[in-house]
């Protein structure tokens, strides 16, 4: 799961908030007006707009350069501060400005229900000091980065001049852009690999009605057309649509939960899906573990992040885990849905006639190399030609309900082949694993698996344990049986 990613440099470069939450209760009406009065009890603030993006990032374990724009007030000393204490975030590329105010916004609670927000900002064209300050820090952060987040509130930091710097100098180096957009003309992201527009921005963008799957994807290929790139819609309870630029089309369902705040969603997802491109994966896979980030964040309070841990069981939760006997067409689609939500696929094969604590103990050591167990196990008619007619003393759909009820074991297939060379090749699973009574060179498959970044694991065997011995053992037996009654 995601907890073996490797997580790369993430430059993140946009509007920095700072998010203030007045919390208290109301038990009555104020006698000068009809509002309530609230008894003050707590007053937060946490990082916002793209400093949220940054702490999202760095809560999954990124490396995180942040780019932007603060005054020189309280509420830049309180949001540099908090950001400085954050493990992962580097603030020496924000960029100080005495003509400039940090935006701040101030939200009042009784419980969870908000009763009004109260915004700081003069939201202006930064000076052309303050630009070239921002566009030389964006630079250097880009030079050392994985992958480039542009995260646009509209508050005037990414101008037209920045967004050409930043994603001209990405392209050069390869590396992909990922907007969260607020303008209306998309061609000025020009260039860009990725923006994620939710439903509103998207209508504003194109026009068009998003009532349908199909009206959507239409919406997605025109937005597309306008940069590009590839484009992610959020929609909220229904998850997102990813429109790629070759015209291929992926809807993520999002998980249920009961939404508390939806604040801050749309960076967690940016965070979420620029942390798993650095960790070398592919988009679909971003996607679909962006859609379980954005499920867990909306249900807290305020602007928050998602940790490793919370999205690694979240993601588990969501994979299936039935050990069914499944078909080959039909175990590679649950597969490929595993590999999406980031788990290590294991592969393990035998004809397991007899289950004995030797095959228990073959089931717990592959387990624990990964995430999620497949076992392979020969046909009636594999195992006939393999142990010769008098085997297998049960049928394959029996040794299969057996294997399958193992806590051990996600999921059973069937080959009839001699060997599950043809099956590892169709399930291209992250890890195969033999006892150790092989040598490496001697797994079948094993050279496949490593051929695209797999592994082969030899496990240690319990002494004195198969199939064969338990069955000459109990012919011992019948035989002196046999004997004794003659």
């Amino acid at each position: 799961m995601i907890n073996d990613f490797n997580f790369g440099r993430v430059a993140i470069i946009g509007d920095l908030l700072l998010d203030c939450y007045i919390n208290g209760s109301v038990d009555r009406i104020s006698p000068e007006a009809p509002v309530p009065v609230l008894l003050r009890a707590q007053h937060t603030a946490v990082p916002g707009g793209a400093a949220n993006v940054a702490m999202n990032a760095a809560a999954l374990g990124c490396e995180v350069m942040l780019i932007g724009l603060v005054g020189q007030d309280s509420s830049a000393d309180v949001l540099t501060g908090t950001l400085a204490r954050t493990k992962g975030i580097d603030t020496t590329f924000v960029v100080a400005d005495p003509d400039w105010t940090t935006i701040t916004k101030t939200r009042v609670l009784s419980g969870r229900q908000q009763i009004v927000r109260i915004d700081e900002e003069i939201v202006k064209t930064p000076s052309d000091s303050a630009r070239a300050q921002l566009i030389s820090s964006a630079l250097a952060a880009v030079e050392m980065a994985d992958v480039v987040v542009c995260s646009d509130y509209a508050k005037g930091v990414l101008t037209d001049e920045v967004l050409r710097a930043v994603i001209a100098a990405s392209n050069a180096r390869g590396i992909p852009v990922l907007i969260d957009p607020k303008r209306k003309d998309l061609s000025v992201y020009q260039g860009a690999y990725l923006i994620t527009p939710n439903r509103r921005e998207l209508t504003e963008s194109t026009g068009l009605p998003l009532r349908t799957d199909a009206e959507i994807e239409y919406a997605a290929h025109v937005a597309a057309e306008q940069f590009g790139g590839n484009v992610l819609v959020t929609r909220s309870e229904e998850g997102m649509t990813l429109f790629r630029s070759n015209g291929s089309v992926t809807h993520a369902q999002v998980r249920k939960s009961e939404v508390y705040d939806v604040s801050g969603a749309g960076d967690t997802v940016v965070a979420t899906l620029a942390s798993v491109l650095s960790a070398g994966q592919d988009l679909e896979t971003a996607v679909i573990i962006a859609t379980s980030a954005a499920s867990i964040v909306v249900s807290k309070l305020g602007t928050a992040t998602v940790s490793r841990a919370e999205l690694s069981a979240a993601l588990m939760a969501e994979m299936r885990e039935d050990g069914a006997t499944v078909i080959i067409d039909r175990a590679r689609a649950v597969i490929a849905e595993w590999h999406h939500h980031g788990a290590r696929v294991v592969f393990t094969n035998g004809c397991f006639d007899l289950m004995h604590p030797g095959h228990i103990a073959l089931m717990k050591a592959a387990a624990e190399q990964g995430d999620k167990l497949i076992v392979a196990i020969n046909s009636d008619a594999s195992v006939q030609r393999l142990k010769g007619p008098s085997r297998p003393l049960q049928d394959q759909q029996a040794r299969a309900t057996v294997i399958g009820a193992l806590r051990y074991v996600d999921m059973v297939v069937i080959f009839d082949e001699d060997t599950p060379l043809e099956t590892i090749q169709a399930l291209q699973p992250d890890v195969v694993v033999k006892g150790a009574d092989y040598q490496e060179h001697q797994v079948v498959g094993g050279d496949f698996v490593k051929s695209y970044g797999g592994k082969v694991v030899l496990v240690d065997l319990v002494a004195g344990r198969s199939t064969t011995s338990i069955v000459r053992k109990m012919q011992t037996l019948h035989d002196s049986s046999v004997t004794e009654t003659t």
